[in-house]
């Protein structure tokens, strides 16, 4: 296992806590009418986003989707323009114009989650193909659920990666459902990673996809593969989302005792346990972490509220290119 020092692993850790809490508060200002259009809840998933992204930097880039909050903030993007944009406000970080589906940080390699199924696929290879030409080194990743692995962008996306060795890498959070499908009905195979032999690329498995430093350590891998120039990679992760798809789903389709049984492998949990037997950091340490996280939420909130509403012209605004 790797060995971190201290203050990357609170690192990890402050990352799940900004996405558990930030979402968390979400799910609570939805039902006040803060929230402007659809919201999909990352709350869960934290140890997939945060340790799919902790071995990229700012140069890397990614395309996320339509539950892209974990990402977004596991990338450092500024809570405040995060929570103003879920807001509709004009301080917002895609000025108030894309909500909760469509947050994007250019500066922080962030190119944008994506509200269609599958649309981050080939936006993704496209970008690789820019690093590729231009040589810079620099990896793409494309995030997706389980469910958008069987859109034809995935498989024409993956096919042309591995036709040209793009530097690009397809992470699928397997969270078992596609809205109310479940995965076994949608898909006749065991395993989402193993299409990769299909292509003739590497497909890599994280069974247990709560546990970030397992995250971590196989991304790390296989973003050091993609980077020194071998072509595109799979990598799929079994975790499980703790609500329904979006706040317009009450998640009937599956059982209490199946969400229980989730809950119990908690990310945070798991790397609380993991820390205070294998690393440096104390009860004092996470307790501090929290109380910070539950400050800049507040912050957040605070900011978003005092945010002034957009102008109209601003529709107009970034459409074409100088």
């Amino acid at each position: 296992m790797a060995t971190l020092s201290k203050d990357q692993y609170i690192d990890l850790y402050l990352k799940m806590e900004r996405i558990r809490e930030f979402d968390l508060r979400i799910n609570k200002l939805v039902r006040r009418g803060f929230v402007q259009g659809m919201t999909h809840f990352s709350v869960g998933e934290e140890a997939a986003s945060v340790g799919a992204i902790a071995p990229l930097t700012y140069d890397d880039i990614i395309f996320s989707n339509h539950r892209g909050h974990g990402q977004s903030i596991a990338k450092d993007m500024d809570l405040n323009k995060m929570m103003a944009e879920l807001a509709g406000k004009a301080t917002g970080i895609s000025k108030g114009r894309g909500g909760s589906m469509h947050l994007a940080d250019f500066e922080k390699g962030n190119y944008g989650t994506n509200g269609i199924v599958g649309g981050g696929y080939a936006l993704a290879v496209g970008a690789a193909l820019t690093q590729q030409y231009k040589k810079t080194k620099n990896v793409v990743v494309a995030f997706s659920g389980d469910g958008a692995t069987n859109e034809g962008s995935f498989h024409e996306s993956v096919n042309l990666a591995s036709v040209w060795k793009l530097p690009v890498i397809f992470f699928i959070i397997n969270n078992r459902y596609g809205i109310s499908m479940d995965i076994t009905e949608a898909t006749n195979i065991p395993h989402l990673y193993t299409r990769a032999d299909a292509y003739g690329i590497p497909g890599y498995y994280v069974e247990d996809g709560n546990d970030v430093m397992a995250v971590y350590e196989r991304m790390k891998e296989v973003v050091d593969y993609v980077r020194a120039g071998n072509g595109p990679a799979i990598i799929e992760v079994e975790s499980y989302r703790w609500f329904g798809h979006s706040t317009a789903d009450a998640g009937k389709y599956r059982s209490k005792e199946e969400v229980d049984a989730w809950k119990q492998k908690d990310p945070l949990l798991k790397f609380r346990q993991f820390s205070l037997k294998e690393t440096d950091l104390t009860q004092e340490d996470l307790d501090a972490v929290h109380q910070q996280v539950v400050a800049e939420i507040d912050a957040a909130y605070e900011f978003a509220q005092n945010s002034p509403e957009p102008e109209l012209s601003v529709a107009f605004e970034d459409v074409w290119a100088d």
